[in-house]
């Protein structure tokens, strides 16, 4: 068996939960401070904040969000999703054209059962990819999990898109 080494990861996990306050959202946080580099900020545009992972999945994982803490993309502005959708093709080709990426995860988990970790602060996360890197499940169990047939999932939508 191979190790997967991350030894960046163990201050995350070792960290004591701290005090559940008002203002724990680290974005919000790096918004409201002006030392972006000890926040890792890359840059601010009028609406939204392009961050460093300080916890990637892999080596250049981004967080964009809006500066507003705001939960959902209903929750956006018209502004906003521009600002936030012309970032991700801003980096996208900056990481493909500096860091030789061949692929990306973009994406973003909506709730804590979706695997947000900041769940009231909306953030999508870009993970460059390259050939012969692997998603963890397949790698470590060969199984992928799907919950739903697809002519149920396909139902659903159709339903949803039609009568919704």
């Amino acid at each position: 068996m191979e190790q997967l080494w991350a030894p960046w990861r163990l201050s995350y996990i070792t960290k004591p939960p701290g005090p559940k306050t008002g203002d724990e959202c680290f974005l919000c946080r790096g918004v409201a401070e002006s030392t972006d580099r000890d926040n890792l900020i890359v840059e601010r545009t009028p609406h939204s904040i392009v961050v460093l992972n300080r916890f990637p999945y892999n080596n250049g994982h981004l967080l964009l969000a809006p500066l507003a803490h705001k939960a959902t993309p209903a929750d956006l502005s018209d502004d906003e999703t521009l600002d936030l959708q012309k970032l991700i093709a801003k980096y996208t080709a900056i990481i493909e054209r500096c860091m030789r990426a061949e692929g990306f995860n973009i994406g973003l988990n909506l709730g804590r059962v979706a695997g947000a970790g900041l769940p009231g602060h909306l953030h999508w996360h870009i993970v460059p990819r390259w050939n012969g890197d692997r998603n963890f499940m397949p790698v470590l169990t060969d199984t992928s999990i799907i919950s739903q047939s697809l002519d149920a999932l396909y139902d659903l939508l159709s339903t949803e898109v039609h009568h919704g």
